[in-house]
């Protein structure tokens, strides 16, 4: 019995492997394809974005393979520690962060930058894996899950400040996690009360997020909705097969900064709605295969960390393709292995590395 759990011990789930190894791969094709144009006209180079996400993403596949060799209890006791970095990460950036386009979301190490609430999303992760674990006997009673919620709200109000879409990702993750765990669901009735008087209260403290509303409502009236528009042109003209990857006319500077936030919009009108099927059953089979591993998990533990990253693939993809759909107001949110950035591409991949470890120990 010990020398087939021993076995066991170090396997690679293949068909996750597969899966991640399909959305890297589509997602830089669909990366140069969009940012091409954009590269060229600002730096002089077509292949400016994508060398850079090819630089991150060798970083994060090292760090999935690091990650994933390693046994992910040793996480429980590091869980403190990575909260206590998130939080000071998120204070940093309020304090001597990077602003750009508006938003102060980036802290500088010299040449290199990057995004403290990317690695926000691990730490939470682990963090609350391994509280509600301490805590699973007494997760029933409503007094626990406040507890538990009172040690996310730090990290979500310093994250939300500059960074609405993100904070509530981590809230949702946090939410979801202890529903998987808690035997009582009436309870959830309040705390989904409590949420949408915290996020009333969040939207109310800064007008840029009420007119957000009213841009989403009527994007024709108002200069901030050309964006949306614009995406919504490019969805709508790319029709079943679309016109051909590359062939583009939208992000030639008519849907702004098109490898971020708003990439759907272009796979859409390159590949049609069979293309974007195609994105939206990868991201569903890569859910379906984090759901498996979390019930087949050797302990809650490591249930509840692939759990977590379940639930940050699941509201991130929504959010994401809900916004450039505009079925939510726009709240600058990227598409997962798809749209540019390096420290997302680099911490999605540390995450997969966590959830390929508790599927292998």
């Amino acid at each position: 019995m010990e020398q087939e759990e021993r076995r066991s011990q170090g396997k690679t789930d293949k068909v996750l492997l597969v899966i991640v190894f399909l959305l890297v791969i589509t997602g830089l094709v669909i990366l140069y394809s969009t940012s091409a144009y954009n590269g060229k006209t600002k730096f002089g180079d077509s292949f400016y974005y994508l060398k850079k996400q090819l630089f991150a993403t060798s970083l994060g596949l090292a760090g999935m393979y690091a990650v994933a060799k390693t046994d992910y209890h040793m996480w429980e006791k590091l869980a403190v520690p990575a909260y206590i970095g998130a939080v000071l990460l998120c204070v940093a950036v309020m304090l001597v962060g990077d602003e750009y386009n508006g938003s102060k979301r980036w802290l500088s190490l010299g040449p290199f930058s990057f995004q403290p609430s990317e690695y926000a999303k691990i730490a939470l992760i682990i963090f609350l894996s391994w509280i509600v674990t301490k805590n699973v006997k007494k997760i029933g009673k409503l007094g626990t899950l406040l507890k538990i919620m009172l040690w996310v709200l730090p990290v979500v109000g310093l994250v939300g400040a500059s960074n609405l879409s993100t904070a509530v990702i981590i809230l949702g993750i946090a939410v979801i996690l202890i529903f998987a765990a808690s035997p009582k669901y009436a309870q959830f009735v309040w705390m989904a009360v409590l949420g949408c008087g915290f996020m009333g209260i969040f939207l109310a403290l800064e007008s840029y997020r009420l007119e957000r509303i009213a841009i989403w409502q009527n994007p024709e009236k108002y200069e901030k909705g050309y964006q949306t528009l614009q995406g919504l042109y490019a969805i709508g003209s790319g029709g079943l097969f679309g016109k051909g990857l590359g062939s583009s006319i939208q992000k030639l500077g008519f849907v702004p900064e098109a490898q971020n936030d708003m990439i759907f919009s272009i796979i859409c009108e390159e590949l049609g709605l069979v293309g974007a099927s195609f994105i939206v059953i990868l991201f569903l089979l890569l859910i379906w295969r984090f759901f498996v591993i979390s019930t087949h998990a050797k302990d809650l533990f490591g249930a509840l960390i692939a759990a977590g990253a379940m639930a940050h693939m699941m509201i991130q993809v929504i959010l994401n393709i809900a916004v450039v759909t505009n079925t939510i107001p726009n709240t600058g949110i990227t598409l997962p292995f798809i749209s540019y950035g390096g420290t997302s591409v680099v911490f999605l991949l540390v995450e997969m590395g966590l959830v390929f470890s508790v599927a292998s120990w």
